[in-house]
């Protein structure tokens, strides 16, 4: 890249080491001194994951995010388990945000495209999510919709879990657990199946801990025979701001060794240089 004039080693540390908000500054003043995009140059210079990972920590968190869904719904078939990912962990603030960038760069609403890509009942769920409505039932109303009736009532789950604030339904899931058997996601996965019960297990996993759910996601993105490095990459980099320290805290709590470590031995070159440095090693 000449207009840096750096090489791969001073590309990751000036962009690992800088905040999202720094890095928004760097972009600006690139294109006031070079005429040109940081992102365009990135991106005619870097390549694959590398690539992929320099551009996500250039981009507006929003924007990110943003580009993410378009790339999960577009196409012959819809990546579900990234817009659960995304709109299960989200706040009303980021969802706002994330809504108000796809209508800026799609011209679209992006109510109506989710609409157009998911159906059934996760796509009720989804859409409700992504409509940033959280308000108020209670632990009572699930039971009854699910473990004491004959047949679930799938309209009542989707109802509370996805329109409840998260104090509500912390609370609730306190009170689930003593008036049955199970806790509530044990009954949402004997209850419930497919798209729809992976949506609402995330929805109750990050009311518990949104940390803890992260760690679980990249924990499978590297378990068995291939990495997920676009998986990697979004939640290294969304979460690089917000709670990496505690992700990287439960991650250790949950699987008995460092985010690090398990990098060191998934990830290489230039694009595991990167995230690495990124993640930050456990003190």
């Amino acid at each position: 890249m000449e207009g840096l004039g750096t090489t791969e080693k001073s590309l990751i540390e000036v962009l690992t080491k800088s905040s999202n908000a720094q890095r928004q500054l760097i972009a600006r003043a690139y294109e006031k001194t070079t005429g040109r995009k940081l992102i365009d140059d990135l991106e005619g210079d870097t390549h694959g994951d590398f690539e992929d990972l320099l551009v996500a920590l250039v981009k507006d968190p929003a924007v990110h995010d943003c580009h993410e869904v378009i790339k999960a719904i577009k196409g012959a078939g819809t990546t579900e388990s990234t817009l659960t990912e995304i709109f299960a962990s989200r706040s009303n603030r980021q969802i706002k945000a994330l809504s108000e960038t796809y209508l800026a760069e799609t011209g679209r609403a992006l109510i109506k495209d989710l609409q157009s890509e998911v159906s059934g009942d996760y796509g009720k769920a989804l859409l409700i999510l992504a409509e940033v409505s959280r308000l108020n039932e209670n632990s009572d109303t699930l039971y009854e919709a699910g473990e004491k009736k004959w047949g679930t009532d799938e309209a009542k789950f989707i109802d509370i879990l996805c329109h409840r604030s998260v104090p509500q339904l912390r609370q609730t899931l306190i009170e689930y657990k003593n008036i049955s058997k199970k806790t509530l996601q044990e009954s949402i996965e004997s209850e419930m199946s497919g798209d729809l019960e992976e949506l609402l297990v995330a929805v109750v996993k990050c009311v518990k801990s949104v940390p803890a759910y992260m760690a679980e996601r990249l924990f499978k993105s590297m378990k068995g025979a291939g990495t997920t490095e676009s998986t990697l990459t979004r939640i290294i980099v969304s979460r690089s701001e917000i709670d990496l320290l505690d992700v990287r805290a439960e991650y250790k709590k949950l699987f008995g060794y460092t985010l690090y470590s398990q990098l060191e031995s998934e990830v290489s070159g230039n694009y595991g240089e990167a995230l690495k440095t990124l993640c930050g090693q456990d003190d």
